[in-house]
């Protein structure tokens, strides 16, 4: 293929990655963005892989064949409860392709002299560096992710000078390496990048759990970020424009998250999230009262009786694969006159928007789904608030006790409505660790058990109610 013409499918590809990150910015549109992704990836593939630049096909097939074997392979037996950990896995990939790709271009013969053979290598300095945070904080956001690692905040004594001192550190020995002949400049090139692992895998072991998935999604635009700069070390422009579209709109996510957490952006770069401890409480401090259970018949009279009813989804439902028996419930509720609609808040899950994709999965109309600023008034007018598998983003402690961990993170205020019902398998606290004084509440009552159990039998006792609904 002519240089001109993969220009030319550049293009294109470029347009249609555009289309995709509009249509995925809402529910209705989504499944078409996703259809424009696949097909500008295909273009740019083909496009890539059909230029001049590219030859020793064997080489080329063999090692694209088994990759493409097992990513359809592992994809396709992800649970989406366990996509936020793929996802991770995912970027660190990326970051360990930009680190492979400097190291390489490095190495490479090259015919750039004068001021353009100083920007290509600072364009692979920058690229590995990025490329080492991206690789290990990702490995580390995995782990937490996988409960392989603890989801506590690590705080360590001065970690904020330890951060300045590896930043510094990787600056330093830019010195040597743009200054050495030939490819003596390897060795600081990989004690930065070994550096720059570190601070990865310290930026991301100092957040906390509640907080994961703006990491995520901060890890995302340091993959993008990491993709553009393999971009500028390899030349190649829909690489540089498809790295900066992911990171640029990841960046602008993580903002969205901050602002929707009273959190700081500027602390999620630096790894300042988790600052408080639950240790930090007091006896008095801890929750107090008795807690009331109740059993599923039970949850199916109120909601029979209630004219007004928010469900607030959480991992819990998404672990317990929940979310078909609760769209069935809400189809009930609706045909018996039932107002019923959605809660969702920013961080519900373990991804930004892990709980729409759910519930547009289980056929939940788009329009009763609401995110938390648009149905956080109507708490206090309404009968029943369903809680499913939700903890932290629920927690009255974000408001009314300054010492918790997640202070000052907005949280859906279902403790304003009449009933609260909580559906959970025990007493433990969230992925935050914080207990929750929610349960104690007098107006709440908790379900406890498997979620997808409990949701079946609600329904079962729902539908011998139905033909009797009070109005």
């Amino acid at each position: 293929m002519s240089s001109n013409l993969v220009t030319v499918a550049y293009i294109a590809a470029s347009i249609l990655f555009i289309l995709s990150l509009a249509g995925l910015s809402n529910q209705e549109t989504a499944r078409m963005g996703n259809l424009y992704g696949i097909l500008g990836m295909v273009v740019a593939f083909v496009a890539t892989a059909s230029s001049a630049a590219v030859t020793g096909y064997t080489t080329l097939l063999g090692a694209i064949l088994p990759a493409v074997v097992i990513g359809a392979f592992l994809a396709s037996r992800v649970a989406m409860t366990s996509m936020p950990e793929l996802v991770a896995i995912l970027h660190s990939f990326v970051g360990l392709a930009a680190v492979l790709v400097g190291i390489a271009n490095y190495l490479g013969d090259s015919s750039l002299l004068g001021i353009e053979e100083t920007i290509h290598k600072l364009e692979i300095y920058i690229g590995v560096f990025i490329g080492a945070v991206t690789f290990t904080g990702s490995i580390l956001a995995f782990g937490k992710l996988r409960a392989i690692i603890s989801s506590k905040p690590l705080l360590l004594p001065a970690r904020h000078l330890l951060n300045i001192g590896l930043v510094l550190g990787s600056i330093y020995l830019a010195i040597p390496y743009m200054h050495a002949e030939a490819a003596s400049g390897l060795k600081p090139l990989l004690i930065m990048a070994v550096l720059a692992g570190i601070l990865g895998v310290h930026l991301v072991a100092a957040i906390g759990g509640a907080d994961m998935p703006v990491v995520i999604s901060m890890l995302n635009s340091y993959s993008g970020w990491a993709a553009a700069a393999a971009g500028f070390m390899l030349s190649n422009d829909l690489l540089i424009v498809t790295g900066a579209l992911v990171g640029s709109s990841g960046a602008i996510l993580s903002i969205i998250m901050c602002k929707a957490m009273n959190r700081s952006f500027i602390s999620v770069i630096l790894g300042g999230f988790g600052q408080g401890s639950s240790s930090s409480q007091s006896i008095a401090e801890q929750p107090q009262g008795q807690v009331t259970s109740i059993d599923a018949q039970g949850v199916a009279e109120l909601l029979s009786l209630a004219k007004k009813v928010i469900i607030t989804p959480g991992y819990g439902m998404a672990v317990a694969q929940a979310q078909h028996p609760v769209s069935d419930i809400t189809k009930l509720l609706r045909e018996n006159g039932t107002k019923v609609r959605f809660g969702i808040h920013p961080v519900a899950g373990r991804l930004p928007g892990h709980m729409n994709v759910l519930l547009a999965e289980a056929k939940v109309p788009y329009d009763i789904v609401l995110e938390m600023e648009e149905i956080n008034e109507d708490f206090s007018d309404t009968d029943v608030v369903l809680v499913i598998g939700a903890n932290d983003t629920v927690n009255p402690s974000a408001l009314e006790d300054p010492g918790s961990p997640i202070a000052g993170m907005p949280v859906l205020q279902v403790w304003h409505s009449t009933h609260v019902i909580v559906m959970k398998r025990g007493m433990s606290s969230g992925y935050a660790g914080v207990d929750n004084p929610l349960f104690y509440k007098e107006n709440t009552k908790m379900l406890f058990g498997d979620a997808k159990k409990n949701v079946d039998a609600i329904l079962i006792s729902l539908k011998e109610i139905s033909p009797t609904l009070v109005r």
